[in-house]
């Protein structure tokens, strides 16, 4: 997908503006209405866009302190597209996780959630990231109901699908394990009983 540079776009949309107000000024509307139309065209990408596509470039680099100062450069989130703002959310959840401020990360994720989402694969990697969180809380039922709705979805990403697939194993182990020491337990009481 084609992006432009967060700063060109800025200096466009100064350029875009001082270029059409002052040809408007001096020789009419009809000379400075391109660049303005330039500059108003790039100030609504940025407003309804943000920098959210930038910031995920930067993400996958694992550049999260100069993906946090890009993110940080958006307008505001209500304004952007409501697809634009659910991977916004999702990026501050993932940059609070990587902060590890699992709370702040766990409200981001929630909002990402609240949002329709485009796809089952930001569905289920929003569920896997608050089932993950669940888990290490120790909040075992709430990450259960997660896990079940990650099973509900048509995921066609092969490593999320890896992703989901180690959290259920995880998943599984933890009763098992559970199980197994509760078991140890009532056996170790009926030994106590016959002493």
């Amino acid at each position: 997908m084609f992006t432009i540079n967060i700063y060109l776009k800025f200096a466009g949309i100064a350029i875009g503006f001082i270029a059409g107000i002052l040809l408007t000024a001096l020789y009419g509307f009809g000379y400075g209405f391109i660049f303005l139309f330039i500059g108003i065209g790039l100030l609504a990408s940025f407003i309804l866009l943000g920098t959210v596509q930038s910031t995920a470039q930067l993400v996958q680099a694992q550049d999260f302190d100069a993906a946090e100062k890009r993110l940080n450069l958006t307008m505001n989130p209500k304004f952007l597209y409501k697809t634009n703002r659910a991977f916004y959310y999702i990026m501050k959840g993932t940059l609070a996780m990587n902060r590890q401020e699992n709370d702040e990360a766990e409200g981001w994720f929630k909002q990402a959630e609240e949002l329709e989402l485009p796809s089952d694969n930001e569905t289920a990697m929003v569920a896997l990231q608050l089932a993950s969180l669940q888990a290490n809380k120790g909040k075992w039922n709430a990450a259960k109901i997660y896990l079940t709705r990650m099973k509900k979805l048509k995921v066609t990403e092969p490593m999320l699908k890896d992703q989901i697939k180690q959290f259920e194993k995880a998943f599984t182990n933890r009763g098992q394990a559970k199980h197994m020491q509760q078991g140890g337990q009532t056996r170790r009481k009926g030994f106590r009983g016959y002493r």
